[in-house]
């Protein structure tokens, strides 16, 4: 279980890594699989720069938290971390983004958040 505890949180780190990558230098497109298309070009690329950021900077204190304080405090983090797709699916549902994205996407992903920080305090 310590393996599959430790694999799923580094996945879902390195996976927030690629989203900040992702909405710093591919805006557009990351804002359309995020189920809100944004025009980058516009008002909402400060937004798309700062979700960016702020998901890399997500996956970097994951990382740093498993690294060097091990699996309790990521549980912590993943707890907190897990608001966050929660949240998403809100606002995706909010402004006419579809359900499939919504709960396909960003509900699952809080729920395998809960998941990896479950797996995490059982280790």
């Amino acid at each position: 279980m310590t393996v599959t505890a430790y694999t799923l949180a580094v996945v879902l780190d390195l996976f927030c890594l690629f989203l900040g990558y992702r909405f710093l230098f591919q805006p557009g497109p990351a804002a359309a699989g995020y189920g809100v298309p944004a025009d980058p070009a516009g008002d909402a690329g400060a937004y798309l720069t700062n979700k960016g950021l702020k998901d890399g900077t997500y996956g970097v204190v994951g990382l740093v938290l498993l690294i060097f304080t091990g699996a309790r405090p990521e549980a912590w983090f993943m707890l907190c971390v897990a608001l966050l797709p929660l949240g998403d699916t809100l606002i995706v549902l909010r402004h006419g983004g579809s359900k499939a994205v919504a709960f396909g996407i960003h509900f699952a992903t809080a729920v395998v958040v809960l998941i990896s920080a479950a797996l995490l305090f059982l280790v």
